[in-house]
C-alpha cells in the first residue's frame, strides 16, 4: 500500500472580481471552505483586494530572452505562492468568453518565461488547476457550447498544459445572473424576468452544487 504524503497540501484560490459581495466572491469563499474541510491549507489571493497591477512592465521582463532574468519583488512573491500550491482554483466572471483583465494580467506577469514555461523541466509540473468561470448565459443557450470550447482551448490547452500542469478543468457555471440571459438565432440578447424568492435560492443552490462537483473532480485526482 502506498504511503500517505504527510505534507499538508496547499490550495491557492485566486479571486478575480472587484466586489466582495459578488456571486463570484461568494463562490470563491465557498470553494476555500470546502478545500479547507478536505484537508488543504488555504491561500486566498484576491487580486483586487491585494491591489495587483495586471500591467506587464520592464521590471518583470528586463530581458525576455533570458529565462534566468530577475523579476520584480511583487512578481517573485506571487511566483512563490504559485509554487507552494498543489491545487490552484481560479474563480472569475466570464467576460467576452475569456477571463477578466486582472486575471489575464496575473498570468502574463507571474506565469512568465523562464518561470512557468521555457524550461525542459517545468516548475509547475504535477500541479492541478480548476478554472471556475461564472457566466450569465443560461445553461440551454446554444452559445454555451462554443464558450466552453473557447475557454478550454485558451485556459487548459493554451496555458495550463503548456506550463506543465498535470490536470486542468474548466468549470463553467452558467445561470449566474439574476435575470436569465440568452442570445437568439439573429444575435439578439434576450433578458428574462428576474428570478426571486425560493426560485432564486434554488438557482443559487444548483450553482453551488455544480461548483462542488468541479472541486471534487479536481481534488480527487
Amino acid at each position: 500500500m502506498p504511503q500517505q504524503d504527510s505534507r499538508t497540501r496547499t490550495a491557492l484560490v485566486v479571486v478575480a472580481h472587484h466586489r466582495a459581495d459578488s456571486l463570484t466572491a461568494h463562490t470563491a469563499r465557498r470553494a476555500a471552505t470546502r478545500l479547507e474541510a478536505a484537508g488543504y491549507r488555504i491561500d486566498v489571493l484576491d487580486l483586487h483586494a491585494e491591489g495587483f497591477d495586471p500591467r506587464m512592465n520592464s521590471s518583470d521582463q528586463p530581458d525576455w530572452g533570458n529565462r534566468d532574468k530577475p523579476y520584480s519583488d511583487e512578481v517573485r512573491a506571487h511566483m512563490r505562492r504559485l509554487l507552494d500550491a498543489d491545487v490552484v482554483v481560479a474563480v472569475f466572471p466570464v467576460y467576452w468568453q475569456s477571463v477578466p483583465a486582472i486575471l489575464k494580467g496575473w498570468i502574463d506577469r507571474v506565469w512568465n518565461y523562464g518561470f512557468a514555461y521555457g524550461r525542459s523541466e517545468p516548475r509547475l509540473a504535477g500541479k492541478r488547476i480548476l478554472w471556475l468561470g461564472l457566466a450569465g448565459a443560461t445553461g440551454d443557450d446554444p452559445l454555451v457550447k462554443g464558450m466552453r470550447t473557447v475557454l478550454e482551448n485558451s485556459l487548459s490547452e493554451g496555458i495550463a498544459y503548456y506550463c506543465g500542469f498535470s490536470h486542468s478543468t474548466v468549470g463553467l457555471l452558467t445561470d449566474a445572473e439574476e435575470r436569465p440571459q440568452s442570445v437568439d438565432a439573429e444575435g439578439n440578447l434576450l433578458v428574462g424576468e428576474a428570478v426571486a424568492g425560493a426560485d432564486r435560492e434554488a438557482q443559487y443552490a444548483d450553482l453551488d452544487r455544480r461548483a462542488q462537483e468541479f472541486l471534487t473532480s479536481i481534488t480527487s485526482r
